[in-house]
């Protein structure tokens, strides 16, 4: 039987998830990409909460380029994404590619959070 794309993705999860853990201190930054769009949350893993979060679908960040699904949006999301944990006192996160290979647009939103102040 073979296992299908999106329970593959779910494996890789899984094993992602038992090492990467988001404290106060130190929230996990996770990615998640569609077709359509790349979003990106800051959780902290201890209180449940989301503190922060950012993706192409949101008007601010949807006007700014031609297409939401190339690597300068989500660029534009990693820079967005490292604006709002610096208005929340986050500095530093853990990296949850979620699965998705850390490659492409992954590869691009991480860099352009680290190059905005963000470190992991």
């Amino acid at each position: 039987m073979a296992v299908e794309r999106s329970e593959k993705r779910k494996l890789r999860q899984g094993r992602v998830r038992r090492k990467v853990r988001g404290t106060n201190q130190c929230p996990r930054l996770s990615v998640f990409r569609s077709l359509h769009h790349i979003y990106v949350q800051v959780i902290s893993d201890e209180s449940g909460q989301t503190l922060a979060s950012a993706s192409t679908a949101v008007k601010e960040l949807r006007e700014g380029s031609a297409s939401r699904r190339n690597v300068a949006a989500a660029k534009a999301v990693g820079k967005a994404i490292a604006e709002r944990c610096r208005e929340h006192g986050i500095s530093q996160v853990v990296f949850d590619r979620n699965g998705f290979l850390y490659h492409g647009r992954v590869k691009a939103l991480a860099d352009a959070a680290r190059e905005a102040g963000l470190r992991f």
